[in-house]
Parts: structure tokens; sequence; C-alpha cells
């Protein structure tokens, strides 16, 4: 997953990209990145985060699963004389990442959520709606596409995910009306699908946003996965964090951001037993939060780049307590079916 970098979300999932890193300095603030340290730069996209960890004097391993994104770094790498680590994966494995790179533990980890403005400038990725390209949207290029996902899953499934990672509230008559076209012959195209569900939701009077946005938003994320990326990336930072390590998560949607305030309320507290629950096991915090809700854009970052309105950044210091199993559901991943069950 990639974003920052040039995350498009909310009211332009699909539109034009921005390539200028959300809440930078508020993010460097949090992250206190300092010469002789290390920092993982889960979500590397164009670089510009990891280029401002760097400019601080520490040193960075950059993860993206996307190969382009690695590829267009290369040159930053050369540039940082040793100190920028180039990894193609998921930021979920951040921890094993690590240490492959002889880190057992690093001082920080921010994460910057979302698609790639690199992605959606380019057409045949398939990720916007706005150029004509095939319905792809991996961010990894492999496992089944969008494509196959409209044009194999069972209607009812193709509903709940509209529903769900959409918050599309027409899911129904956009998953029929996807139905109804299929049957005739397979979806390829971007401006195809989204003509498809422009007719069956509409227009919103006194919405702004393409009737598009929310089914592609939904199909993006599932194909990749995101959601369930982004908790176990949460769990794999607790895993890789020392003591005192600052993690940093800067989020454009409120499902993913639902999820990391769970995840940091959650390891901020101590669960202790009751009569409700004797079998709990009392735990020490992991986290200590260091944002008080979400950090916002102020209007001025936002007057140079609208996209930016939707960002919201939460932040928190590494205990030295042991880190706990992650329970997805409890904070907020939906359960929806393997995007490999299809038709």
């Amino acid at each position: 997953m990639t974003a920052g970098r040039g995350s498009s979300r909310g009211d332009v999932a699909g539109g034009p990209a921005r390539h200028l890193p959300v809440l930078i300095e508020e993010a460097l603030r949090f992250l206190a990145p300092d010469a002789g340290g290390t920092f993982i730069d889960g979500t590397f996209g164009a670089g510009g985060t990891s280029a401002a960890i760097l400019a601080r004097g520490a040193s960075v391993i950059a993860i993206d699963r996307d190969p382009d994104a690695i590829a267009v770094g290369a040159e930053m790498a050369r540039a940082a004389g040793g100190r920028l680590t180039l990894v193609e994966g998921r930021f979920s494995d951040l921890d094993r990442i690590a240490r492959a790179h002889g880190h057992e533990r690093v001082d920080g980890v921010v994460l910057d959520v979302g698609v790639s403005s690199m992605q959606l400038d380019q057409p045949e990725r398939g990720f916007s709606f706005r150029a004509e390209g095939p319905l792809d949207m991996r961010m990894a290029r492999t496992g089944p596409t969008a494509a196959d996902v409209v044009n194999r899953m069972d209607k009812g499934a193709l509903a709940r995910v509209i529903a769900v990672l959409g918050e599309e509230r027409k899911a129904g008559a956009v998953a029929a009306a996807i139905a109804r076209a299929r049957a005739k012959r397979p979806l390829g195209t971007t401006r195809e699908l989204a003509d498809i569900v422009a007719g069956a939701v509409g227009h919103r009077h006194g919405v702004g946003i393409h009737p598009a946005t929310r089914t592609f938003q939904a199909l993006r994320i599932f194909v990749n996965r995101e959601l369930d990326e982004l908790a176990q990336g949460l769990a794999a930072c607790e895993r890789v964090l020392a003591e005192g390590g600052r993690l940093v998560v800067i989020s454009f949607h409120s499902l993913e951001d639902r999820i990391v305030k769970r995840f940091l309320a959650d390891r901020s507290s101590s669960p202790s037993p009751s009569r409700h629950r004797p079998e709990t096991v009392a735990q020490e915090p992991t986290f200590v939060r260091t944002t008080r809700g979400a950090v916002t854009p102020q209007p001025e970052e936002i007057a140079r780049n609208p996209r930016a309105r939707s960002a919201r950044l939460r932040a928190a210091r590494r205990t030295g307590a042991p880190a706990r199993p992650l329970d997805g559901t409890a904070i907020g991943v939906p359960t929806l079916p393997p995007v490999e069950v299809l038709e």
C-alpha cells in the first residue's frame, strides 16, 4: 500500500493525484528522527517522507509493495550514501524486513496509508476513472484484478464489498447494474465501469464527488486487502519498535482512521480480569498515545493542497511491555469474502 506520496481519498478517489507529503511537519514532530537513528517508512511511494527523515540525519528502511515505487527510488538510495534501504514488500511484514536488514528494533515507524499519486497518474494501472485504462487496481501487480472481481463475484457479495468498503448507500443497485452489464459481455475498462456505476447511483444534489468514487474506492481496498494490511502493519510496528520508539500513522478515510484509533486505544489501556471475563489476563500498555485525538491539516496546507483536508494523523510512543496478539475484528477490520473466492 502506498500513500502521502499521493493519496487520493475521499472526494477524489480516482481523481487527479497530489505529490506533496501531507502533514509532513507534524509527522516529523511526533516521529522525532535524529542522526544515528533507524526509522521505517512503510509506504515509500514517491519518497517525500523518506527524504524528510534522511534530511534529519537518520537512516531509513523504506518499504513499498509497488515495484514501480522501488524503481523510482533507486537514485535517492544511491544519493543517500547507504542510509536508505529500499525494500519491495508489504508493511505488514516490516518487523521481518527490519530483522532481515540487521535491525531487531527501530526508533520509529511512519505509515501514510492510501493510494499513490504515481499509481493514479498511470492509466494502465486502472486506479482512476478519470482516464481510460484496464480495470486492474493492484498495487503489487499480482493476484486477482478489479476486473476479476466485478466480472466473477457473486452479486450479493459484490454489493457487500461496495457497501462496506465504499460506504455506498446504493451498493445493491450498483451491484445489480454490474451484473446486468457483465451478462452481456465482461467489463474491462475503468470508464466502462464508471459509466455503469454513475447510471445506477445517479446525480446526488449537493454532493461534489463523481458517482463512481465510492465504488472504485471499495474495489481498490478490496483487491489490495488494505484494511487487513493496515491492521497487520500496526501489529508489526508494535513488535519492531524499541522502547521509546515512535509510531506515526496518517490515514485518509474513516475506515482506516477507525482501525488506527481503536488499535491505539486498546494498546494504551490495561485490560484486567473481571467477573464477566475472568479469563482476561492483565496486560501492561504497549503504547502511550502522544496525540489527543487526530491531528488534521492546517488551513494553509489545505489551501496549498485541497486533497489534504481528509488526512488524520495519530501518533504514539512504544513502552517496554510485550507485544500482544492481534484481533482484527475488535479494532474494526470488516469480515469480507477472500478476494480469491470468485464465481
